[in-house]
């Protein structure tokens, strides 16, 4: 069986999903050959809803499916060959048929804080609004600091950023790996330890997903894929399945390697900062998955139904 050409790559049209786009392309033609001419990969952009209803939060109109439902659509019905996504966006439950066949090397996991003057969470001014669409980062910026006024602010980096420059927020936070991608890493104010505040679930991973019915896209993924990568965000995947977690709750997992063991660090907040429970596990990376998922066993027994409804605190 061949490849089957131009190989259509389905994205979000933000610049940093162009960009993570770009990368992908440059990958898939550094392995084959025949995937080096310019048209021989054809990006195609797709309006999902999550860019179009840009005025609610994501857990109000159907959290993260909202940024891949079209382009999995277009997997399903043959339209596109593959499709590159940032991991922190994707459901753990793929639709039938579909899954990540490869993942690129990750890039830097952490948060971090962009403010104009501060240089820390802690030198914040008392009452400052700060702007962010996560939950998690919500809900970890009120357990450090519940003097802070948190609201909602939603849009791509660039307009995020305009945002702050216009005085609408005093703060925000970005994920470093959008920022190096795109070249905006100096608007850094300070990236944030995991210690202060653990990232989203495979936060600094892109992922391209396809049909698994298709036998030479997934033989080609294979040769991309970047196995170190693959195992951590298995581990922090599988911790979030088995929280059942969603947009309403706010949940963060940072998978390690150190040789072939792999260190996971997860936590689960309510909405309002007032109550975090961590857990650490430890194990093979071979076990990735199983580590994970009983991370997310453990931390799920200390917690009751309203937890989950998003109503504890």
């Amino acid at each position: 069986m061949t490849l089957r050409l131009p190989l259509r790559l389905g994205t979000r049209g933000s610049p940093l999903a162009l960009a993570q786009a770009r990368m992908v392309k440059a990958a898939l033609a550094a392995v084959e050959p025949m995937l080096a001419a310019d048209d021989a990969v054809e990006i195609v952009v797709i309006k999902t809803t999550g860019d179009k209803v840009l005025d609610r939060p994501l857990a109000e109109i159907g959290g993260k499916g909202l940024f891949t439902k079209e382009i999995e659509d277009g997997l399903v019905a043959g339209s596109l060959d593959i499709a590159v996504h940032s991991m922190k966006d994707m459901p753990t439950v793929l639709p039938a048929g579909l899954v990540i066949d490869a993942v690129l090397p990750r890039e830097d996991p952490r948060d971090a804080l962009i403010a104009r003057g501060p240089r820390r969470i802690a030198e914040l001014p008392h009452g400052l609004t700060v702007g962010t669409a996560s939950l998690r980062r919500a809900a970890q910026l009120r357990a450090l600091r519940p003097d802070l006024v948190v609201v909602p602010l939603r849009g791509n980096v660039q307009t995020r950023l305009k945002k702050l420059d216009a005085g609408e927020v005093g703060a925000t936070f970005l994920a470093m790996a959008g920022l190096v991608r795109l070249g905006l890493a100096e608007v850094v104010s300070v990236p944030l330890s995991p210690e202060e505040m653990l990232p989203a679930v495979a936060q600094g991973a892109i992922g391209i997903e396809c049909h698994a019915g298709n036998a030479p896209v997934t033989e080609l993924l294979a040769r991309i894929n970047h196995v170190p990568t693959m195992t951590r965000i298995t581990a922090e995947r599988a911790f979030l399945a088995a929280l059942d977690g969603s947009c309403r709750t706010p949940i963060a997992a940072l998978a390690e390697l150190d040789g072939d063991r792999l260190r996971l660090r997860g936590l689960v907040a309510s909405p309002d900062g007032r109550r975090i429970e961590r857990i650490e596990a430890e194990g093979a990376a071979a076990d990735a998955r199983a580590l994970g998922a009983e991370a997310g066993a453990r931390i799920r027994v200390r917690l009751d139904a309203d937890f989950f409804a998003g109503r504890a605190g």
